[in-house]
């Protein structure tokens, strides 16, 4: 042992005083101690090893010709069009870390093992302390700015709260789970700046091992801030490491991406044989570890999302291309706009994004159709994808719920919490405890308050039973929350309530709850459910079209008249408040004024899709029994997406009319259709029809 006699004392006396050792003795201390090891305020190396089930709430599958589908890929329904075996890609929403733990430690580990292992995983991390992740969104022929949700600012703030410290606990754990989830010849790609490369480098050595680095690229975009006290900051680092020393990784100097050319040098040399290709850049020069590829400008609609943290498709068709093969699963568990995923799928790689933030999934879900639809017109194939989430398991964990015991034992730890969860979300909403009023939970002014359960969707029996109470007790008012609303609740509900002199309000719960400085600052924001009104039309042939004839949101992001009081004589603003776009001015005088700029219901709509057959496909999940795995019906459907459309930066109209659906038989069917909003929320609506 390589320590001083004093150096021991030292040591002797801090474990009599049950103080903590200095860091500086590790090496010392321990024989498995690392090379080089980066020590920091609340460094942990426990591993995450929570498994929670993956709910798939949408489905995508846009029909597609028999002939542009390769035999190898996938198998597909001659009759629909529509894929029916093979790898389907996934849009997953929520917790990355809790997701990255779920898909190492759980049943779609093996999804994962038959689709050949995961080969790449490029991770962009939020590594921009002080950034804005604010949206500018059209509503109409308006520019107004999304806000981050709740969840996202508090995100961003434990991950720079303490700097550069709690910035590394965050990314630390998660790239333990990469590591575990990599394929044996992956390789990962770890995006940093020149605030955070140095730590990345020795953190990734400490996992992966030192000799597991394989590449530092450098990203040179040729624009960027100025400085004063130095050159111009117009680089990033990407760090490339093997799954382990010495794997031999996956490495195509030869790929082909959808920008790169591949060209074959010519030489008289016979010691240069032709077949050594390699990729070029734009001057005609062998490509290196420099990088010059431009940022998408602001006006590029072609390719600029809005999304402040966007990444140009051509750096990632040149990582994916030369780090990937194409049928090669790849992997981006910060993807943002969804770049990774836009490149990967137009180069035939199978793929997996993840990201906290709702507005980042609803972009994601666009782009890649957009890609889809691309790539059918070159008569080019592409796979399923379906967006799934935690849901009602991510809650139950967040209030402390073993998700590990049986699912009899979960239920029952689940009730015994209840009471805890109630008190939350009545504070949060600003209510009071109250077990006077039977059948409710709480009082907010003059209105009743139910709270509907923790792992389940708020149902019509609920309300129904809800409505019996408020008779009971002549209650005129009522506040039903829940996290989720059957189907078609509203307008319906409310509009019975009402007719029989009861005020009832379905409220939506934030899971912003969660986080205890949410509710002492006042920060949660319950907004109405939305509302939803659909026509389903057939014609004489008996094929089916949908229509959209009304939708009302009710979203704030700031009051219209603090606004205004808050501007200075001659300014103007636009603000959202009560589920419209309002400008607010003060003239020359002092004299405020508002404006509602929203034009039309419509105007609200970013995309809407339409299941023709609801209910033909039951949500499974699969759960651990034993040593064994076994899929379990959770008593919901998965929203099989047929027919949608869209706005895009480039197109900003919407159809309100979907194309004709034809039926092969007749009978009743529930037509099930999706709205979602300018903010990326949405709003289901399920409506019965008996086809002829």
């Amino acid at each position: 042992m390589d320590i001083s006699e004093q150096e021991r004392e030292e040591i002797i006396n801090s474990i009599r005083q049950g103080l903590p050792l200095p860091a500086r003795y590790r090496a010392s201390l321990f024989e498995d101690a690392l090379d080089a090891e980066l020590i920091w305020p609340g460094k942990s190396t426990d591993v995450e090893r929570t498994v929670l089930p993956f709910q798939s709430i949408e489905h995508i599958d846009e029909p597609r010709e028999e002939t542009v589908v390769r035999p190898t890929l996938f198998s597909m329904d001659e009759g629909s069009g529509r894929q029916t075996g093979g790898w389907t890609n996934k849009l997953i929403w929520g917790d990355n870390k809790l997701i990255l733990s779920s898909l190492v430690h759980g049943p779609m580990r093996q999804q994962i093992e038959e689709a050949g292992g995961l080969k790449l995983v490029y991770i962009d991390p939020p590594f921009d302390v002080g950034a804005n992740f604010s949206v500018d969104i059209e509503v109409g022929d308006q520019s107004v700015t999304k806000e981050p949700s709740i969840i996202e600012e508090i995100a961003y703030r434990d991950t720079w709260g303490s700097g550069s410290d709690s910035f590394l606990s965050m990314i630390y754990p998660r790239l333990q789970l990469i590591k575990d989830l990599l394929a044996p010849d992956g390789s990962v790609l770890v995006h940093v700046d020149h605030r955070l490369q140095h730590y990345m480098k020795v953190i990734l050595d400490e996992i992966f091992g030192k000799a597991a680095a394989i590449e530092e690229i450098i990203w040179y975009f040729n624009s960027g801030a100025r400085s004063q006290n130095g050159f111009g900051r117009r680089h990033n680092t990407i760090f490339r490491y093997a799954a382990s020393p010495g794997a031999n990784t996956i490495f195509n100097d030869r790929g082909k991406g959808s920008f790169e050319k591949v060209r074959v040098p010519y030489s008289p040399d016979i010691n240069i044989p032709a077949s050594k290709a390699h990729y070029y850049d734009e001057e005609g020069k062998v490509r290196d570890d420099v990088w010059t590829i431009p940022i998408p400008g602001q006006n590029d609609k072609s390719e600029r999302t809005g999304y402040p943290t966007q990444k140009p498709e051509r750096l990632l068709d040149l990582a994916i291309a030369a780090y990937s093969n194409p049928g090669d699963l790849v992997a981006d568990f910060f993807c943002g706009s969804g770049t990774t995923l836009a490149v990967a799928e137009k180069l035939d790689r199978k793929w997996i994004g993840v990201d906290l933030g709702r507005f980042a999934i609803h972009t994601s879900r666009k782009r890649v159709i957009g890609v889809q639809r691309n790539l059918s017109a070159e008569n080019r194939p592409y796979r399923a994808f379906e967006i799934l989430n935690l849901g009602s398991y991510e809650r139950q964990y967040f209030v402390g719920v073993d998700m590990s015991l049986p699912p009899e034992q979960r239920e029952a730890s689940s009730l015994q919490r209840r009471e805890q969860f109630l008190n939350l979300i009545l504070s949060a909403y600003g209510a009071d405890r109250s077990e006077q009023m039977v059948g409710f939970h709480g009082i907010k002014e003059n209105a009743c308050v139910f709270v509907g359960p923790l792992d389940a969707p708020v149902t019509e029996d609920d309300v129904r039973k809800v409505i019996e109470f408020a008779l009971k007790q002549k209650v005129t008012r009522v506040d039903v929350l829940g996290f989720e609303f059957e189907m078609g609740i509203k307008p319906a509900m409310s509009d019975e309530a009402k007719e029989i002199g009861i005020t009832m309000t379905l409220r939506t719960i934030p899971n912003d709850v969660f986080d205890k400085r949410v509710i002492s600052r006042g920060q949660a924001k319950f907004f109405d459910v939305g509302y939803l009104e659909v026509k389903p039309r057939q014609d004489k042939s008996g094929d089916v079209s949908v229509e959209l004839s009304d939708f009302g949101v009710f979203y704030a992001q700031e009051d219209a008249d603090s606004a205004a009081a808050g501007l200075r004589n001659g300014t103007a603003k636009v603000v959202i408040d009560g589920g419209q776009v309002v400008r607010v001015s003060k003239d020359k005088k002092g004299i405020a004024k508002k404006e509602v700029l929203t034009k039309q219901w419509a105007d609200w709509i970013d995309y809407w899709a339409v299941d023709f057959d609801f209910e033909s496909q039951k949500e499974l999940i699969e759960v651990e029994d034993g040593e064994k795995t076994k899929s379990v019906w959770t008593g919901r459907y998965i929203f099989e997406n047929e027919w949608q459309d869209f706005r895009t930066k480039t197109d900003r109209k919407i159809k309100l009319i979907s194309a004709p659906h034809t039926y092969d038989t007749p009978g009743e069917y529930k037509i099930a259709v999706k709205v979602v909003d300018v903010f990326g929320n949405d709003t289901t609506k399920v409506v019965k029809l008996k086809v002829k």
